[in-house]
């Protein structure tokens, strides 16, 4: 078990630095973990604001907010959420908050689903999912991204309820994701998503609705 210490108090976190008990959150874990993310300076009020929007939403619904969410409540765009939380909207902001993506998650299932290996263009190819098994943890993340597949992507995306078919906007997002990854061993941040497929954060809660972490990156079949 990792733990976190400061100002005499020690916190239970997981190998990421994520509270594993958010009912054991307080503002000194907040206050001290800015150092853990090289947060520059105190928390100022705006930062304050989306910590403890995170936290009420969370105690309203169960159900950690998504960037797009927070950021149209709250009336932000992605160039400022990247200045007050650099390291990421998950693995910043939610994480100063003492709250996990991972809480309150929903499952779809549904039946098979046509995917086609041209994207928007070409006939479907129906999914044959007795011929293929995927390892995905509790969450359904793939434990393997090597073991990824356009079948796996398509199957995810129907699972989140999105039953049209993923466009070549959709592909643009997830090769940019896996290859990220590939490249760099690390999922990139939703800054670098959006500046990089020069698109806006309305835009991409639109491609996907379920959130970043929980839409984009589990589609790209990267760990979560």
């Amino acid at each position: 078990m990792k733990t976190f210490t400061y100002k005499n108090k020690t916190y239970e976190v997981d190998n990421h630095n994520f509270l594993l008990d958010c009912d054991s959150w307080d503002e000194d874990f907040a206050n001290g973990m800015t150092a853990e993310l090289n947060m520059n300076g105190e928390l100022t009020d705006q930062h304050w604001e989306v910590i403890r929007f995170i936290r009420n939403r969370f105690k309203e619904t169960g159900v950690c907010p998504v960037v797009h969410e927070t950021a149209r409540l709250l009336g932000l765009n992605i160039k400022t959420l990247q200045a007050l939380f650099p390291s990421g909207y998950l693995r910043g902001a939610v994480l100063l908050a003492g709250i996990s993506y991972r809480y309150g998650w929903v499952y779809y299932f549904g039946e098979p689903y046509s995917v086609s290996s041209k994207h928007e263009t070409g006939k479907n190819q129906k999914i044959d999912s007795e011929d293929k098994v995927y390892r995905v943890d509790l969450f359904g993340f793939l434990v393997d991204p090597s073991e990824w597949d356009e079948d796996f992507a398509a199957r995810r995306a129907y699972e989140m309820d999105k039953k049209n078919k993923l466009t070549n906007k959709h592909w643009q997002i997830i090769k940019f994701l896996r290859d990220g990854y590939a490249k760099n061993q690390k999922i990139p941040t939703i800054y670098e998503c959006c500046e990089a497929n020069d698109i806006e954060i309305d835009e991409f809660a639109k491609l996907f609705p379920a959130g970043y972490h929980r839409g984009a990156v589990k589609i790209a079949g990267l760990p979560g």
